[in-house]
């Protein structure tokens, strides 16, 4: 890894929403954030990076270990639109939502020659080909990769701490990626942890975006015109919880 050296970075301003704290960052805000937690982590204080969208807040609603996952990492960060208008509806305000998607060439450029990446998740094969996909248009990169669907998981964490990584992106889908996590980062010699959902799929041109004038406005929309069968209940049952409970939360009397 490289050698540390202190990296200043003001702490984001955080907003409550659901009991859920969210820091107000841009994209590059947020790289901001987790290099300094690389550095940190470096130095001997590991970091762990969340994020929040509307499919996040509905299971935290009935999964309090999610709760406590979110409530223990040092980094949640806003992805989708749909947790902007939660908070606009809350009295917050959210200055930008940060798509996996989107934010992971950003994140590609910033870790070039700075950052060892290691990238878990997906069916077998397809984070490889994310992965390969980032190094085609950052050949200094270094990332490895693996797949998430390992039982015995002694090996793979060996695996991992040898490739000496400075940041893990981790894959799996919410509850199951923050659980991992939760489970493993005792074990991880990994300056930061950080859950990312789907991107692999993506990147690896696995699952479309949708209509990219719609996923650019409305991620979920496009989402759900892509794979209803599979998201319908997701999004049109979960949404609706999400921001019934954000109205029913800010008409509730503040003691």
């Amino acid at each position: 890894r490289g050698g540390v050296h202190e990296v200043s970075v003001a702490a984001p301003r955080r907003i409550s929403l659901l009991g859920v704290l969210v820091a107000d960052v841009t994209r590059a805000g947020m790289l901001d954030q987790v290099e300094a937690l690389v550095e940190r982590g470096r130095a001997g204080a590991p970091a762990t990076v969340a994020y929040v969208n509307v499919h996040v807040m509905d299971v935290a609603a009935r999964d309090d270990a999610l709760v406590r996952f979110l409530a223990s990492a040092d980094l949640v960060y806003c992805d989708w639109a749909g947790v902007v208008l939660g908070a606009r509806l809350a009295g917050e305000r959210l200055t930008e939502r940060m798509t996996g998607a989107d934010w992971i060439w950003d994140f590609a450029a910033r870790a070039e020659g700075n950052w060892r990446v290691f990238w878990l998740g997906g069916e077998p094969g397809v984070t490889a080909e994310a992965a390969g996909r980032l190094q085609a248009r950052h050949p200094r990169l270094v990332i490895g990769s693996d797949h998430g669907f390992h039982t015995d998981l002694a090996p793979l964490i060996a695996r991992i701490n040898a490739f000496q990584p400075d940041i893990l992106l981790v894959g799996m889908g919410t509850p199951t990626q923050e659980a991992w996590v939760a489970r493993w980062r005792g074990a991880l010699d990994v300056p930061v942890v950080w859950v990312l959902g789907a991107t692999h799929d993506f990147v690896a041109g696995r699952v479309s975006r949708g209509p990219e004038w719609l996923h650019q406005r409305q991620e979920w929309l496009a989402r759900l015109w892509v794979d209803p069968k599979r998201l319908w209940r997701r999004y049109l049952l979960g949404n609706s919880r999400f921001f019934l409970r954000v109205l029913r939360a800010r008409r509730a009397p503040r003691l």
